[in-house]
């Protein structure tokens, strides 16, 4: 689950971590008064969207007075803000964090992932933080310092010292780039994170550090345990039939090709949308029904599916194992019927009642197209998708 760059700061703030002072606005006139309160002589104006590259987008925007904090305001508010990462539709601008404008020095990045190779958490920094951070991860790999942690030891100052040497920090500013990994490690273990990046960290012309933006994702499946967290969840961020899907308790996100999915087992769902790329088509979702989804279950994924309109052909792999293939085919059947399913629909099933399964779908009355293997029915779907 993302958050907003105003929440993860305020988790990391509630750890004491350097964060800059800030007020979120709604309005034009909210942001004045956010400018006024603060004092400072310049103020930053920041879109706050589920998406990185807002720098080079125009989403943030420095104001020298109250008065340009309301007009910078008013020409994001409402808006929607192209990224990179936000496709051509772009991310409509609900909120802004008016953040206090600070003397820069330096700019630097850090971040924490699981590194799944090792099992271990591994912080990640650079000297050459700031908007183009993805392009020296590309161009320049070995620019990028990375530290281990063993878990079972905890933090130990040596990971801290040992990256702000590689950055080039000294003295105070060293010690306290080491106290500022500690409180990194903390957040991430204390909120479930998947990720956490400060990009830039900036260190100032006296001598402070400050976290200037901050990315976190939490961890969807951990989330169970942090019902506080759920609270962060921004609606208007999603998709939604991604909503709709978390809701009826199926895992559903939405991609760009017209062949949809319908598949139960996460690995499963992967292999079909290679094995539909391979036949040369693309997938339009991922969508996993889960192991033990009920034929209400099926139906609202089958529906979720159908109202893509970019949807021209319609896959369903199923593997019955926990899974029974006749309670897929009753739900394929009742949503078939009720949207009248007028696309090609190519149908895999097998395992657990895979005959019964396929007995139900032949005596529907439907045009189903069955496959037996997987490279069959993705090569089917895409041929059909085409016709």
């Amino acid at each position: 689950m993302k958050i907003h760059e105003y929440q993860a700061k305020a988790l990391l703030k509630a750890l004491e971590a350097p964060v800059p002072r800030g007020s979120l606005a709604r309005t034009p006139e909210e942001a004045e008064e956010a400018a006024r309160q603060l004092g400072t002589s310049v103020v930053v104006v920041k879109a706050q969207i589920h998406a990185g590259g807002r720098g080079k987008a125009g989403g943030i925007k420095l104001a020298k007075s109250p008065k340009e904090a309301k007009a910078a305001a008013a020409a994001l508010l409402g808006k929607p803000l192209v990224t990179k990462q936000t496709g051509p539709k772009g991310s409509l601008v609900r909120q802004l964090w008016v953040e206090e404008g600070l003397e820069i020095e330096r700019e630097l990045y850090v971040g924490l992932i699981l590194d799944r190779a090792c099992g271990r958490l591994c912080f990640m920094a650079s000297a050459e933080g700031g908007m183009d951070i993805e392009e020296v991860a590309e161009a320049s790999p070995e620019k990028i310092l990375r530290k281990h942690v063993d878990m079972a030891a905890g933090f130990q100052p040596y990971v801290g010292r040992s990256l702000a040497f590689g950055l080039g920090l000294s003295g105070a500013a060293a010690q306290r780039f080491c106290q500022l990994c500690q409180t990194l490690l903390e957040a991430y273990v204390q909120h479930d994170a998947a990720t956490l990046e400060i990009n830039p960290l900036v260190l100032l012309k006296n001598g402070e550090l400050q976290v200037l933006d901050c990315k976190m994702e939490l961890d969807d499946n951990a989330l169970f345990r942090q019902p506080q967290l759920l609270a962060l969840e921004d609606a208007h961020e999603s998709e939604p039939k991604e909503l709709q899907a978390k809701a009826a308790g199926l895992s559903y996100i939405s991609l760009e090709g017209d062949i949809g999915c319908m598949v139960n087992g996460a690995g499963l769902a992967m292999a079909t949308m290679d094995a539909i790329g391979l036949a040369g088509g693309k997938p339009a979702n991922f969508l996993d029904v889960g192991g033990s989804a009920g034929q209400a279950q099926v139906s609202k994924a089958f529906k979720l599916i159908l109202e893509d309109s970019q949807v021209k052909a319609v896959l369903v792999n199923i593997f019955g194992g926990i899974m029974r293939c006749d309670v897929i085919a009753e739900g394929i059947v009742a949503a078939a019927k009720e949207v009248a399913l007028k696309l090609p629909l190519v149908v895999r099933l097998q395992g657990t009642n895979m005959e019964k399964g396929k007995a139900l779908l032949a005596a529907s009355g439907l045009s189903i197209i069955p496959a037996d293997s997987l490279a069959a029915a993705a090569q089917t779907a895409v041929l059909a998708a085409r016709q």
